[in-house]
């Protein structure tokens, strides 16, 4: 009786404070916007600050840390997925296994070392094929192998974020990384320009900010992670072994959504790649359009990212019509912000691209107006890509991660298929290439929209569950077949 009161409490009240309404997505979302948002205004200005070097310096620092990015991809994408792990233990009432949840994403992200050292001699080549110009290719070469050394520090953070962000304290997540964030722009400007005593390294002083930044994550949630309290509640000290059973189940359904996510930048990335064999005006125009429109669209990552750890806890209390109403809610909140976003880029450009048109360096107004004109094409898209980011994230929040990556192995390789012909074969220019980028998101937020209504991902689990209600059917679809994806510590309390 008290659970169908429970339950009927949930379900009233207005969109906004129901469960899983606008507000109980905001608390989630909001901090997780402003942590995404920190990161990648670090990298608008860097791109900022190196374009004031050059603008082969800023083309180079996209390029390279695209790349450097595919590269951990697949080990991010794992060791990421012990968010759902989390989530759903936590919506479970299964506190002692999160510890060892997040525990065995660290184990595996431990073997992103030995990438790290397999890719760094061959970047050389790797940017030789791209037939960027010698300007261009030397500082790729560069700030590609300085990464290396803190891209292990990448993959290491987001598994020990998956600790705190998996049960919704993203206030946490949000803490550490504007706190890393303003220590890598300080380095930033010491290091890139000269100051303070420092010699001006250019590109070479943006890629060790980064490396040190990474790695200073790194200390900041250990030390969160193993405070007593966390010890003694979740396991987080005592569930350090090596748990073969759920390692493999982190594999199991981690592993397509790594490959889901290399598949999806590589593609991404080819394409980027192979725009900069256009010309440097073009590979600039790329750069800063790309770069405006992750930064304003981060926040619609962050409305993603509180529907797949909503879904999983939901899922976890076997409350599949929440779950499904978390994912509405996300949405709801996502594309009215980028809806209004995009007609700013449309009629207000210059708006967003002033940062790389200020200071003593003259833009010619063919890279001006290319800018504006490639903004146009984003605002084309937004909408679909908020559609393609929350129902793929719900859809990794409940398990459904093989789904995931049939789609990607498909529309990655058609991707970079169309960015050769369109511009290696059919020699066609910068907006055509944009034309085929913007109806390839089209159909991704189709595919995943299509997905998610039909609503087999309602009775998959990640986890082996407790909670009474929990189906024979249910650990069955669990077994293997159908079951199925970030706090400084100065006055936070019980949030850590």
């Amino acid at each position: 009786m008290s659970s169908i009161n429970s339950e009927s409490q949930q379900d009233a009240g207005t969109w906004w404070s129901r469960a899983c309404g606008g507000r109980e997505v905001l608390v989630v979302a909001m901090p997780l916007v402003v942590s995404s948002l920190s990161w990648t205004v670090m990298t608008f200005i860097d791109r900022m600050f190196l374009f004031q070097v050059s603008g082969a310096a800023m083309a180079a620092a996209f390029f390279a840390g695209t790349s450097w990015f595919v590269v951990f991809c697949f080990h991010l994408g794992i060791c990421s997925y012990a968010n759902t792990f989390v989530s759903q233990y936590f919506g479970d009432g299964q506190p002692l296994r999160i510890g060892a949840s997040v525990w065995q994403s660290f184990w595996f992200a431990l073997t992103s070392f030995l990438l790290a050292a397999a890719v760094y001699p061959f970047a050389p080549w790797l940017f030789g094929l791209a037939g960027h110009s010698e300007e261009i290719l030397t500082q790729e070469i560069e700030y590609f192998q300085i990464l290396c050394f803190g891209g292990p520090g990448m993959v290491v953070a987001t598994a020990l974020s998956c600790f705190y962000s998996g049960r919704g304290k993203t206030r946490v997540v949000m803490y550490v990384d504007t706190t890393v964030v303003a220590v890598n722009l300080l380095l930033d400007y010491l290091w890139i320009f000269g100051y303070a005593g420092f010699p001006a390294l250019g590109i070479a002083g943006a890629g060790w900010a980064t490396v040190v930044s990474l790695w200073l994550k790194v200390a900041i949630y250990f030390l969160l992670m193993l405070k007593r309290q966390n010890r003694q509640q979740f396991n987080t000290l005592s569930g350090y072994r090596f748990d073969r059973e759920l390692f493999g189940r982190l594999a199991y359904y981690g592993g397509p959504c790594g490959a889901q996510m290399l598949l999806d930048v590589m593609g991404f990335t080819i394409f980027i790649l192979l725009i900069g064999k256009l010309g440097t005006l073009e590979a600039e125009a790329t750069t800063m359009a790309f770069s405006v429109s992750t930064l304003a669209f981060m926040p619609v990552f962050g409305f993603g990212m509180a529907a797949s750890i909503l879904v999983g806890q939901r899922l976890g209390e076997n409350r599949e019509d929440l779950a499904t109403r978390a994912t509405w809610t996300s949405l709801h909140i996502g594309v009215g912000y980028i809806a209004i976003l995009s007609v700013f880029y449309v009629l207000t450009p210059d708006v967003f691209l002033m940062g790389f048109f200020e200071g003593d360096k003259k833009v010619s107004p063919e890279l001006r107006t290319m800018a504006a004109n490639l903004l146009c094409f984003v605002a084309a898209y937004n909408l679909f890509d908020a559609m393609l980011i929350v129902f793929s994230s719900a859809l990794k929040g409940a398990g459904d991660t093989r789904f995931i990556l049939r789609v990607s192995l498909v529309m990655a390789s058609l991707l970079a298929l169309i960015s050769w012909l369109t511009i290696d074969v059919l020699k066609l220019g910068i907006y055509e290439s944009w034309i085929a980028v913007t109806v390839w998101i089209w159909c991704l937020g189709i595919i995943f929209f299509r997905r998610f209504i039909q609503g087999q991902w309602r009775k998959m689990r990640v986890i082996e569950q407790q909670r009474v209600g929990t189906t024979a059917e249910e650990h069955s679809d669990f077994s293997l077949e159908g079951a199925a994806m970030e706090e400084v510590p100065i006055v936070m309390g019980n949030e850590l």
